[in-house]
């Protein structure tokens, strides 16, 4: 298919996935690609052909393929959602980018800032257009406490803390657990951890992060990372697969906070919320609905046809993946990084 009649049939019938990996994670968002209104999801590959084929059937996909390669190439997707684990994002995201296929693609984005780097320069060389797949960032939720920062209502923006764990959420062969893969809660729990503090500091690094933790067989099982800002903004990154279920965060002013105890995935049948605390011991809660899984498959079709405009949320993805090689550097080298803009 020539790249003319590629984009003549996304136009025309929505954005194509091919999905790549077979792992739980899959499930949640193969539906939401499916229920957009503005997508499909045409084939799944998996490296095992009874594999791909169960999955298939079991979701609905036309196309079982065996092989990665046979996927990202394949004439009848026009973007890929790389669901695979962490050490395989690199090679598969940008051979989908390099193939011109538009990229979805699961968190941690990369193992480290070299390979997000390569990738966003390989789309870039393309011109085509890629995501992780951080779905907070998408909800309603998100838009409305930015709001309230850049209302004041706040104050002067002094200390954001973020908290993310689940107790030993493993099945059995869990990537999360071999290192090979990429495991461990740095990565995984992490980003979102670590991307909460880049999110709130407006994009900005920290020019000072001091690291420690506990790992087991390899792979780290509880990280808390300390980060100074020259603007004289603190925040604390906390993420363990030793603890219970944390989605906790808390952005605070001097004037008043913001806390959410889920920002990460609102928490089955409760409201979407948050509070707002000021100093005189006031409290108020606000609630928005919405899905931010699909809200993510729209706002990326959406840029494809030239309809919004993600910059900054690639942005927000490659200096997630910075503060996390600050943190893991701090971790290896048992010592604050101090870093010189």
């Amino acid at each position: 298919m020539s790249e003319g009649e590629n984009q003549h049939s996304t136009t025309t019938a929505g954005l194509r996935f091919g999905v790549l990996g077979t792992g739980r994670i899959t499930r949640r968002i193969v539906a939401e690609l499916q229920q957009s209104g503005c997508s499909s999801v045409t084939a799944i590959a998996s490296r095992d052909a009874s594999r791909s084929r169960w999955f298939a059937d079991q979701l609905g996909i036309r196309h079982a393929i065996t092989g990665y390669k046979a996927l990202v190439e394949s004439p009848e997707i026009d973007a890929v959602y790389v669901a695979l684990p962490p050490a395989l994002h690199a090679e598969w995201a940008i051979a989908a980018a390099t193939a011109g296929k538009h990229v979805l693609c699961e968190k941690p984005l990369m193992l480290n800032t070299a390979e997000a780097e390569k990738f966003d320069a390989t789309a870039q060389a393309k011109q085509v257009k890629w995501l992780d797949a951080t779905g907070w960032l998408h909800h309603p939720r998100t838009a409305a406490i930015e709001r309230v920062i850049e209302s004041g209502e706040l104050g002067s923006v002094r200390h954001v803390s973020s908290s993310v764990s689940f107790f030993e959420p493993f099945q059995s062969d869990d990537h999360r657990l071999v290192a090979g893969l990429g495991g461990g809660c740095l990565l995984d729990l992490g980003w979102y951890a670590c991307g909460l503090v880049v999110w709130s500091a407006q994009g900005a690094l920290p020019h000072r992060v001091t690291a420690f933790g506990h790992s087991q067989e390899g792979t780290w099982r509880r990280v808390t990372a300390l980060c100074e800002f020259p603007n004289g903004l603190t925040a604390t990154a906390h993420c363990a697969y030793d603890i219970a279920t944390r989605k906790w965060m808390e952005i605070a002013g001097d004037a008043a906070a913001v806390v959410c105890d889920d920002f990460t995935r609102p928490w089955p049948d409760k409201s979407t919320r948050f509070w707002i605390h000021d100093r005189a011991g006031t409290v108020k809660s606000e609630s928005l609905d919405g899905e931010q899984e699909r809200a993510m498959v729209i706002a990326l079709v959406d840029e494809v046809f030239e309809r919004r405009e993600l910059s900054a949320l690639r942005v927000q993805s490659l200096q997630t993946q910075r503060l996390l090689d600050l943190v893991a550097t701090s971790l290896m080298e048992r010592k604050t990084i101090e870093v010189t803009f």
